[in-house]
């Protein structure tokens, strides 16, 4: 349901300016509208990510310790990881996006998306070296940290069913994980890919941007 809630606050947070261009042809936002689209964007992003990492704990305590999952899953601490997740997005979207509002935009400012994504809006600004630089923090915070988690709950799950599982139980217990690593792979690729686009493939088509950002956005609801 964790998961479910934020791809749902992830694709209506982009359905205003989404729906307004292929509607109304409405072309045009403000800053502070675009502001706020960034945070709830990004900040469901980053709710998201933690969501993916409380799974994998999840799985492992369910396949490693699976006496006490009762115990040191209860609904108590759920609720305890899910404010954790909201205002660790806060504490790390907030600051990113307050730096944007001083800064001077270049007169031509044309947004590759149909909504406003960070690495976008940065692109069109005099930039700021501290906006990069908090932008780069957030990433290390987030994708940073999450990614190793997830990898290194799997090594944990992968040594211990090979160490104690039957070669019959090996197969069921690694039938459980295959959602959430579907998830993990739907939800990575898909940002990995459109970073990769803004790194390496500023001079691509702009077609190429608009395809990948909108597969992002949309691939892990569907």
């Amino acid at each position: 349901s964790m998961l479910s809630a934020t791809d749902l606050g992830l694709t209506v947070s982009t359905l205003s300016t989404t729906l307004g261009i292929l509607w109304f042809d409405a072309r045009e936002i403000s800053l502070y509208s675009c502001i706020v689209q960034m945070f709830l964007l990004h900040g469901f992003t980053i709710m998201q990510s933690g969501v993916l990492v409380a799974m994998a704990f999840d799985r492992y305590v369910a396949i490693c310790d699976p006496p006490r999952y009762t115990t040191i899953l209860t609904n108590s601490r759920i609720v305890q990881m899910d404010f954790l997740m909201i205002t660790r997005a806060i504490v790390l979207i907030l600051p990113l996006l307050l730096l944007l509002k001083p800064l001077y935009f270049y007169r031509m400012n044309a947004l590759s998306h149909a909504y406003c994504y960070h690495p976008d809006v940065i692109q069109l600004t005099c930039s700021d070296i501290q906006t990069l630089i908090c932008g780069l923090i957030d990433l290390i915070l987030t994708t940073g940290i999450d990614t190793p988690c997830i990898a290194l709950s799997y090594i944990l799950i992968i040594h211990s069913v090979f160490r104690i599982a039957p070669p019959e139980e090996r197969h069921k217990v690694f039938s459980t994980c295959v959602s959430h690593m579907g998830a993990v792979a739907i939800f990575y690729l898909p940002m990995l890919s459109l970073s990769l686009v803004y790194c390496y493939g500023p001079s691509a088509p702009r077609v190429v941007h608009s395809v990948t950002a909108n597969v992002y956005l949309l691939l892990p609801p569907v």
